[in-house]
């Protein structure tokens, strides 16, 4: 019986460090220090939303590309004199402003109150108003585990192979998000984000124009859609124009992406191949028939997402300043 305990202590040590997990995250960690927090972040994002739709997909881009470089620690608003920071990769370089500007504004509102000033992390605000702007757009709300503190490194070298690219396979998508303790079923519920995400002409260009010798257009690629997406981004398009990666309801957080890939309507190879892959399909069979059963595997998926890699107790630090360390 000793043995059996030992056995089963030692593989739970294993697990947890193959996979850290959420640490000292809970729901009510500002309770005693800043007990309004969630609507102090709640009203300035509501305001920033107010202004520009933007808010919403650059907030929650933002907050993926955080956690999947260095974990959920905000590194990724970190700035650099010398163009070294995350946020300076090309990978990176993309991310809209508004996506920093909300965590700006909401962080100025939290400071605001006498009660929370210097007291709640920029990784903490970030993974609330991710979670607002998901409400906001149509989409769930959900409780958000708190208590993660700020890193103090932010490279350019650190993205390098972190984050999925436009033309990924369902085995680079596994393979990638399993890494950081997430299964298939969360890699495509998270993939639901780009229901109100949007994408320059740069991002699928081949598809539509150098797809091989044989198929200039990406036969998987549904031949209107594909078409469309010529109109859109013609040959020399600027590069400043960007395409809302879902045609049907490009500003309503909802399972409206699924049912496009059905329909061979997926902008980037990496979306597509969830459906034509036969391993993947039926989860977007899913999650294409039922709104719930996305929003429940989404809201699952994103509070793992925002377990990765963080910082609790003594580690890090509250910036000040969510674009500079104190």
């Amino acid at each position: 019986m000793a043995n059996t305990s030992l056995i089963i202590l030692l593989s739970s040590l294993l697990l947890l460090l193959v996979f850290p997990v959420s640490g000292q995250l809970r729901r009510d960690f500002y309770k005693n220090t800043c007990p309004n927090v969630e609507s102090l972040v709640r009203s300035a994002v509501q305001k920033k939303f107010q202004q520009t739709f933007v808010t919403a997909p650059a907030t929650l881009r933002l907050f993926f590309h955080d956690c999947l470089v260095r974990g959920c620690d905000a590194s990724v608003m970190l700035a650099s004199s010398n163009g070294r920071s995350e946020k300076d990769h090309p990978d990176d370089i993309s991310l809209a402003g508004d996506g920093f500007d909300t965590v700006i504004k909401a962080k100025a509102a939290v400071d605001s109150d006498s009660r929370c000033t210097n007291k709640v992390s920029c990784a903490d605000i970030l993974a609330l108003a991710t979670r607002d702007v998901v409400a906001l757009a149509g989409g769930p709300s959900y409780s958000v585990e708190l208590g993660r503190r700020d890193g103090r490194i932010s490279t350019k070298a650190s993205v390098r192979h972190k984050l999925p690219h436009p033309d990924f396979s369902l085995d680079q998508l596994n393979t990638m998000f399993a890494s950081h303790g997430l299964t298939q079923t969360d890699m495509i519920a998270l993939s639901g984000a780009h229901t109100i995400g949007f994408s320059h002409c740069s991002r699928f260009f081949n598809r539509i124009y150098k797809f091989s010798k044989q198929n200039r257009i990406d036969p998987t690629l549904n031949m209107t859609y594909a078409l469309q997406l010529r109109q859109m981004c013609p040959t020399r398009v600027d590069p400043r124009v960007a395409i809302n990666m879902d045609p049907t309801t490009p500003q309503t957080f909802d399972n409206a992406y699924f049912q496009n890939l059905q329909k061979g309507m997926g902008l980037f190879t990496s979306d597509q191949t969830l459906f034509t892959d036969t391993r993947s399909r039926p989860i977007v069979n899913q999650f294409a028939a039922s709104n719930t059963a996305f929003e429940r595997a989404f809201v699952s998926a994103i509070t793992k997402l925002g377990r990765v890699g963080v910082m609790t107790g003594n580690k890090g630090e509250i910036r000040r300043d969510c674009s500079s360390v104190n």
